[in-house]
């Protein structure tokens, strides 16, 4: 399976599927991709493989949630029961090739006691035959339902691995979410802790005349406002802990365990070093190969089709012994070739061809569309990438610098020099800054995970086998 670097087309590869029946109406699966990236490239990463990078992580939490997905999420569980369900197409299609033997056997005791006329003495009958069929391939239909029902096999080998990339880039995305949503409620809890020590300044100095209460209003305002975000926030936490129960289908209090064990910290990954062309990611991208079988799969359907509308000739026999006490042995047989002709059907068989060629049709159109979605995810990932790694440096200098800031403000505000609304003013600046930058660097992570999910995820089509094990490793 192999996607050309200029432009990505499956089906010279896939001709050879084809056989002895003309694909002239088919048009060809052609999807033109650009030979570079237009994005700008992320630089510094220290692993161009994408398989192990969850490890870099370096956060056993995470690994843990990643390993209970993996075994217990629905979704991963759906993709094997229909690689199972696939194989079992397969066998069946694969048994059309071969002949079929039918074996019976019976044994019945009779007799009539009865009047003395109708009387008959009691008798054992036995019988045994065998019975065998063969249709011959003549035209191929077997062999190309065959065909198709192996690459949809493969197919659902690919969705597995989607599925698997897919689950564990929610996961991961969910975490991050966990973790900074945390360092946001420390965030407000700090605050609100301040604004309640200021909180009893300020009303020591308004019993003593010194302060306002129009100062005091002010700060009890502000600590409101702080007390009614860090409720929202702690909503927003347990939020996405739900999420990450359900995706895990795993008990809640197993989850929250996990995640109070973890590393506080937003956890960052390790870079990745994008190396290759559009081409080459396409190729170790499971939703791409999935979409590629699809289109074969539908060029074995056209020939199966086709086939149908030819003579099939095919090869039966049986044979039957019976014996019985009263009339004796009796050894019939039979064998011979039978040929059935399409003679006059309305068109049903060549309005099966047409709906095959449709079939088709809608496969190649959608392989073209997820060719141009995946490019378009990898590029859109590594303007994201690029834009907040740009971002987290001007987001802590502004932090930090408003922070400083308001520790001056605060100091003037302490001795008398500056009013409370200045420190109000440059507490939320200083606020805001920091909540900016955990949000950039949450992002920065999100992005990412995209970028991991956008390249394929680690995956690559194993070497050498031509449907892949749903219990194997990638």
């Amino acid at each position: 399976m192999r996607i050309v670097f200029s432009s990505v087309s499956i089906l010279p590869i896939l001709a050879v599927l084809s056989g002895c029946t003309s694909l002239g109406a088919l048009k060809p699966s052609r999807s033109v991709v650009a030979p570079y990236w237009h994005a700008t490239l992320p630089h510094g990463g220290r692993s161009p493989e994408l398989v192990a990078w969850w490890a870099s992580f370096k956060d056993p939490s995470l690994t843990e949630l990643l390993t209970l997905a993996e075994r217990e999420n629905p979704t991963v569980q759906e993709a094997v029961a229909n690689i199972d369900k696939a194989r079992a197409t397969l066998d069946s299609a694969r048994a059309g090739l071969f002949p079929s033997l039918d074996g019976s056997a019976s044994a019945t005791r009779e007799a009539n006691t009865g009047d003395d006329l109708n009387k008959i003495v009691a008798g054992t009958n036995r019988s045994g035959g065998l019975d065998a069929a063969w249709e011959l391939d003549l035209f191929g239909k077997t062999k190309k339902e065959t065909q198709a029902a192996a690459l949809r096999a493969q197919g659902k080998v690919w969705s597995w691995h989607d599925a698997r990339i897919s689950v564990a880039a929610e996961v991961g995305d969910y975490y991050v979410q966990y973790r900074a949503c945390r360092q946001l409620e420390q965030l407000y809890r700090d605050e609100l802790a301040s604004q309640r020590e200021t909180i009893l300044a300020t009303e020591k100095s308004a019993q003593s005349g010194f302060t306002s209460t129009a100062d005091l209003a002010l700060s009890r305002a502000s600590a409101a406002t702080s007390s009614s975000n860090l409720t929202a926030q702690r909503g927003d936490c347990e939020i996405i802990v739900k999420s990450l129960v359900q995706l895990t289908a795993t008990d809640e209090l197993v989850i929250k365990t996990l995640l109070d064990h973890g590393k506080s910290r937003i956890p960052q990954p390790s870079s990745l070093r994008i190396l290759s062309v559009p081409a080459d990611v396409l190729r170790q991208r499971p939703d791409i190969n999935e979409l590629e079988a699809e289109v074969a799969a539908t060029i074995s359907d056209v020939g199966a089709a086709k086939a149908d509308l030819y003579p099939s000739l095919s090869l039966s026999g049986s044979i039957s012994i019976s014996q019985s006490t009263v009339t004796g042995r009796s050894v019939p047989w039979s064998f011979g070739p039978a040929l059935s002709i399409p003679l006059f059907d309305g068109g049903t068989k060549r309005a099966a061809v047409r709906s095959a060629v449709a079939d088709y049709d809608v496969a190649v159109a959608s392989y073209k569309s997820g060719v141009l979605t995946a490019v378009a995810d990898v590029e859109t990932a590594l303007i994201r990438v690029n834009t907040a790694l740009k971002r987290i440096g001007d987001a802590k200098t502004a932090a930090d610098n408003y922070q400083s800031y308001f520790r001056s403000v605060d100091e003037n505000w302490k001795s008398g020099g500056a009013s409370i609304l200045d420190r109000e003013e440059a507490r939320r600046s200083a606020q805001s800054a920091a909540i900016t930058l955990i949000e950039i660097r949450r992002d920065a992570v999100q992005y990412w995970i995209a970028l991991y999910k956008s390249l394929g995820g680690g995956w690559a089509a194993p070497a050498g086998a031509p449907i892949a094990s749903a219990n194997g490793t990638h």
